[in-house]
């Protein structure tokens, strides 16, 4: 009887046991506190070692700040990782002095004032400083000579400006003050000879040695502003002995990344396919010299349903692109000539968006929907996919809800894909709440890979037992130029009901409870999730709303890129069509809204003004029947970089989800305003 009992107790304490542990394996918030990804990759000359940053999280008990970028080495032939430079540093722009014996890099290291250019060992040792500038490095790159170092910097503050501010005067004049990024050559023989200027007046805002080491092409603007950089960015190319600049192609619209063939006659572009189209998502191959217009280049992305993103050079004729498809990333190879591309990595394998190609190999950092971005390669002759690294082995214990991707027809009859995410425990006789994630842009997409960050729900939300769906409407990146033109001129029409269209289709499949659908999403994601809340707020009991545009009118008449929303949004200025705008603006929708909106920003947003969360707080503050609360971040811009204000995110919009979809709680009231941190 004894024995009985005793076997009984210990049965119902292993099973509380199992709860426990089970409870505790779910992705949370803080689980981001020690998730680690790589970000870059770079594979050495001599093919033997590839560098790699990694993303390393700042803990709670540093000071708040920025997360760090280590630096680490991998020895192919050994098979092995080597850490080579960490301790709260943040690494960035890697590559390689041309003997293999170094990498390079940019970073603030020894309490610098400027980032600036260093090299070390690759099997570890001291950083050696390359630069000294007075203000800091944005780009670089070492000619194929080894030694010759071409740079871009901001230039230093107008002396006029200088002495005002000793003096106490620190008025800004806005939009006049920028100061130009200045190309530089810098001879590392010669530590005598001082920087040269190789451009004076305009703009660089990336550029590229040739191979032979005779000419540098560049994507230069007449001015330093973020518009510029978006739509007025034309290619040159330069003369590094006599700084002497000559226009290459008169692109109409975005131009995004360039590359040389390794016989430097060909630079091939990844660019948008004209002036309207608001994916940089086609490839263009021009000669050196050129004599084509843009309008004469092959476009080797027409009628392909996907968007061309990256490029590198496979030999002197034939180039490898990642593109993106759907929900999906391919690797593809195309001879200039070739009427066709050929498929070396298949969409569903691994995401990824950079690579970096050494003769036979490629490296990249690539996730899947198990891990974050690691450290792979693949091999362009045996076609060998492989993962170098594992820098999350803990999350082998977590218990993953599971994603896949989904396809459905909107009314007009569009297809439509996403990612759908489960609840962990996931039971087909019940309904569960929904969370809508909608992604920026809206010129980009989701990928059917790791969704988990400080401002995307993923995993998170499936261990809260959520449903969460990601869709890629149209107006999206990855299905073609035509599909993105679908929203040109037409914010928040049929793209928008592409989102209700998928709602529509989960709740079809008994998979959602119809009376708990929350949306939230940031940017142009933030202006659905408004117009979820308003418009169309008899669809959602919860929103979150980040950094969203919501009145049209005074919103493009306060962002920093108008020129941008002008050519590849709207297609006409707001006094030609004042009624659309405002037609488009949640905030005319804001009286008599149901739905619990929490609002968030960052005080120092530029690209969509922080006025634009005080207008959707006050007009449903004031008119609105349900809760609102603003949250801003001081001195975040678009975006949250700080470790303590994306925690903060992560937690307060989760529990503002589970607050009104999952809970009984009062729908009048909202959850505590200050965080519990653990």
């Amino acid at each position: 009887m004894r024995r009985s009992l005793f076997q009984i107790v210990a049965f119902f304490v292993l099973l509380i046991n199992i709860s426990i542990t089970s409870q505790e394996k779910i992705f949370t918030s803080y689980d981001l506190l020690r998730m680690k990804y790589v970000i870059e990759t770079s594979i050495s000359p001599d093919g033997k070692y590839i560098a790699y940053t990694v993303h390393t999280p700042r803990q709670l008990t540093d000071t708040p700040g920025l997360h760090y970028k280590y630096l680490f080495m991998y020895d192919l032939e050994e098979s092995k990782s080597y850490g080579v430079l960490g301790n709260k540093v943040e690494v960035n722009s890697i590559g390689w002095t041309t003997d293999a014996k170094y990498i390079t890099f940019r970073a603030k290291l020894d309490e610098a004032k400027f980032t600036q250019v260093y090299k070390i060992p690759y099997d570890g040792g001291d950083p050696e400083k390359l630069t000294n500038t007075l203000t800091s490095v944005l780009q670089y790159e070492l000619s194929s000579n080894g030694y010759d170092l071409a740079y871009v910097c901001e230039e230093q503050k107008d002396t006029k400006k200088s002495e005002l501010l000793e003096q106490g005067f620190d008025a800004e004049i806005y939009e006049e003050e920028y100061r130009d990024r200045t190309l530089y050559l810098i001879n590392l023989k010669s530590a005598s000879i001082a920087p040269r200027k190789l451009t004076t007046g305009v703009s660089v805002f990336e550029f590229k040695w040739s191979p032979d080491g005779r000419q540098i092409a560049a994507f230069i603007a007449n001015k330093n502003l973020v518009d510029y950089s978006y739509m007025f960015k034309r290619v040159y190319l330069i003369d590094p002995t006599s700084s002497d600049r000559k226009l290459h192609l008169e692109n109409p619209g975005k131009i995004d990344q360039m590359a040389w063939s390794s016989n430097s006659k060909h630079l091939a572009l990844i660019a948008s396919s004209g002036l309207h189209d608001a994916v940089t998502g086609s490839l263009f191959i021009t000669d050196v010299p050129n004599n084509k217009n843009f309008e004469e280049l092959r476009n080797y992305a027409e009628n392909f349903e996907g968007s061309i993103r990256k490029v590198a050079w496979k030999d002197s004729t034939t180039v490898l692109f990642m593109a993106e498809e759907g929900v999906d990333i391919s690797l593809n190879e195309q001879g200039i000539n070739d009427t066709e591309s050929r498929v070396l990595i298949n969409t569903g394998k691994v995401v990824f968006d950079k690579i970096n190609v050494h003769e036979d190999l490629v490296s990249f950092a690539g996730n899947t929907s198990q891990h974050p971005n690691e450290l792979f390669t693949f091999t362009l002759i045996d076609k060998k996919l492989s993962r170098l690294t594992k820098l999350n082995p803990w999350l082998r214990d977590i218990k993953f809800g599971k994603q896949e991707k989904i396809r459905y027809t909107a009314k007009d009859g569009l297809e439509i894909t996403g990612i759908l995410f489960y609840p962990i425990n996931y039971d087909e006789l019940k309904k569960y709440p929904l969370i809508v994630q909608i992604h920026g842009g809206p010129e980009s997409m989701r990928t059917n890979g790791w969704q988990t960050y400080y401002d995307r729900w993923g995993q998170i939300a499936c261990g809260q037992e959520f449903f969460l769906f990601m869709p890629n409407y149209r107006s999206s990146s990855g299905r073609g130029v035509n599909y993105t033109m679908e929203g040109f001129g037409k914010l928040a029409g049929k793209e928008f009901t592409d989102v209700i269209d998928g709602i529509d289709f989960l709740i079809a499949q008994r998979y959602v409870d119809k009376n708990r659908v929350g949306i939230g999403g940031g940017s142009y994601g933030g202006y659905f999730s408004a117009w979820g809340a308003t418009k169309y707020t008899d669809r959602f009991a919860a929103a979150v709303i980040f950094k969203a545009p919501v009145n049209q009118y005074s919103k493009r008449l306060t962002s920093d890129i108008p020129y941008e929303l002008y050519y590849v949004h709207w297609g006409t200025w707001i006094h030609e069509n004042e009624d659309l705008m405002w037609e488009r603006s949640p905030v005319k929708y804001a009286k008599g809204s149901k739905t619990p909106a929490l609002v968030l920003v960052g005080t120092k947003d530029t690209r969509v003004h922080p006025s634009q969360s005080l207008e959707i707080y006050r007009a449903l503050k004031l008119h609105g029947k349900a809760p609102v609360r603003l949250v801003r971040y001081p001195a975040e811009k678009h975006g949250i970089k700080k470790n303590t204000g994306r925690l903060d995110y992560s937690l307060r919009t989760m529990r503002w989800f589970e607050y009104y979809l999952k809970s009984d709680n009062p729908k009048d009231e909202m959850p505590d305003k200050y965080l519990i941190i653990e």
